[in-house]
């Protein structure tokens, strides 16, 4: 026992020796010798990953709000989006009483090429069932997705037809999109919802502006509102569409990390043209790169409402097993040398700041304060420090840091229509459930009535029938009825319905095309214009 013990101890030593060769750092030499410790000498059995990944969670949940570790599985999830793509079946599907119904398949992916169609509902896969077995979205979405060229067996049920059908369908790579929208909202004006800056983004833009500029397009409005970010490349790519060359997007520094400035190439295509840029407080990151560097150079006109605020880098560092670090090690800097970022706790200081819990928290919280000081109903209520003050690189506007880009034309967020009532049928699902349902009955007669969506739109009216299923299966959800809240949400929850109704018969194009005759700042961006507001700002 006592050459046991010997054994540990020399080992222990050996660890320390070895540490102290590359490096010097008493901390690193605690650490190893504490986990070394715990593995082999505590009283029970151990899960050695599991501890040195919850060391790694607690150790960066000390540093800043947006230094995270994701385990394997969830790098995987995290970077579908980014990417472009994932490799499944294709098809766009509404959970429906246990049941997938399919709303769309993806065009000239694989489940349309196999004959699949909107209204279809897959009640098996492989053989198992998975309608009416209470299982997870995310379980059947694992169960359709696979490998490229791998084959899957679906099981069918479809509307008219007596017996189910049986499909083998060969997976394939399925786009993941950026652009949700691209139409032109009126004679020579364009209109582009960007939902993610991913791999793909800029391609995509390009594509859509050219599509836009054969019909027109002189003047564009470029919808960020909720727009979280992405890669910090598709943001200089896209902010290149709108910069002269040598123009500064953006530039990035940290203690360790040296200065990195970010040029535009002046190889654009809209470099000319009015430009109006939606965000809110939602947009975040590289969508604040591209609004603080086209603000700067006034290049175009902001409208909306103060973004999120986060202007940290991160650098990804991949672990052995798949996981990664993602650790902040630079802020974003405008042209004129704002820092994008919002206050959070600051590490000077550690003894003295809230746990690393309480300091996320606290940041998360920051959203809900700017509502409740009133920053998001009107514009007088937010006071900048003379110390954020900045000059915009062309005009000499005065612009502020501190956090955040601030718009030039404030829009207040619309409490008018939101009520309990309409926020309980949206997060219970009453207002998706009795859309699919109704498409689902009524497909087919509504495919033969309006070919085009702009007959859709102009004729199409959500009847008292279809308002009368809402309540009842609100009921069913155990949604009290409130005539007041009811009525004053009547015009939103009508528009919402027939938005997507428009996206099941069409795609998300034609659901923002209804949604934003309603969206107080793309009509704020189209009067900016058509009274030429724009003139007076940008010179």
């Amino acid at each position: 026992m006592m050459k046991k013990l010997f054994t540990i101890i020399i080992c222990i030593c050996a660890v320390t020796v070895q540490a102290q060769k590359p490096n010097n750092n008493e901390a690193l030499r605690k650490l190893q010798m504490a986990e070394f410790a715990i593995t082999n000498l505590y009283v029970d059995k151990v899960d050695e990953d599991k501890l040195v990944e919850e060391a790694i969670i607690k150790m960066l949940a000390q540093l800043d709000p947006h230094s995270t570790y994701n385990n394997a599985e969830e790098v995987k999830k995290m970077n579908e989006p980014l990417q472009g793509n994932f490799e499944g079946i294709g098809v766009q599907f509404q959970m429906m009483e246990d049941t997938l119904l399919v709303i769309q398949p993806v065009s000239n992916g694989p489940s349309e090429k196999v004959g699949i169609l909107a209204g279809d509902r897959i009640v098996a896969v492989n053989d198992s069932a998975i309608a009416g077995v209470k299982m997870s979205t995310e379980d059947i979405m694992s169960r359709l997705r696979g490998p490229k060229d791998s084959e899957v067996k679906l099981t069918v049920v479809r509307r008219g037809v007596d017996d189910a059908l049986y499909f083998t369908v060969k997976r394939d790579k399925i786009p993941i999109l950026s652009l949700d929208a691209s139409y032109m909202i009126q004679p020579q004006t364009g209109y582009i919802r960007i939902n993610r800056f991913g791999a793909t983004t800029a391609e995509e833009f390009a594509k859509a502006l050219k599509i836009l500029q054969k019909k027109g397009m002189k003047d564009l409005i470029l919808d960020l509102q909720g727009n979280g970010g992405g890669y910090l490349n598709a943001a200089i790519d896209l902010a290149n569409e709108f910069l002269k060359q040598k123009e500064l997007i953006v530039y990035t520094e940290g203690r360790a990390a040296r200065r990195s400035d970010f040029f535009a190439k002046g190889t654009g295509n809209f470099r000319n043209g009015r430009l109006i840029v939606l965000v809110d407080e939602y947009s975040a990151s590289a969508s604040e790169i591209v609004t603080g560097a086209i603000q700067d150079w006034d290049r175009g006109v902001v409208v909306g409402r103060r973004t999120f605020g986060k202007g940290l880098v991160q650098r990804p560092i991949d672990l052995p097993d798949g996981s990664m670090i993602r650790l902040t090690i630079a802020r974003y800097y405008t042209p004129s040398g704002r820092c994008i970022q919002k206050p959070y706790d600051s590490t000077a200081n550690l003894d003295s700041r809230p746990t690393g819990e309480n300091s996320q928290k606290k940041y998360n919280q920051e959203l809900i304060d700017r509502f409740n000081h009133g920053e998001m109903i009107h514009a007088d209520s937010i006071h900048f420090a003379d110390s954020l003050k900045a000059q915009t690189k062309r005009m000499g506007r005065t612009v502020y840091g501190g956090g955040g880009i601030m718009p030039d034309f404030f829009v207040p967020i619309d409490t008018t229509q939101y009520t309990d009532y309409h926020r309980n049928l949206v997060a219970k699902g009453v207002v998706i459930k009795a859309t699919t349902s109704y498409i689902e009955k009524h497909r087919k007669e509504l495919q033969g009535k309006y070919k085009k969506f702009e007959t859709f739109d102009g004729k199409f009216e959500i009847d008292d029938n279809f308002l009368t299923e809402i309540r009842t299966l609100a009921e069913k959800e155990k949604i009290k009825f409130d005539e007041k809240q009811y009525s004053q949400s009547l015009p939103l929850i009508k528009t919402q319905l027939k938005a997507l109704i428009a996206r099941d018969l069409w795609d998300m194009n034609e659901y923002f095309r209804v949604m934003n005759t309603t969206n107080n700042s793309v009509q704020q961006a189209l009067k900016v214009l058509n009274e030429d507001i724009y003139s007076t700002i940008i010179r």
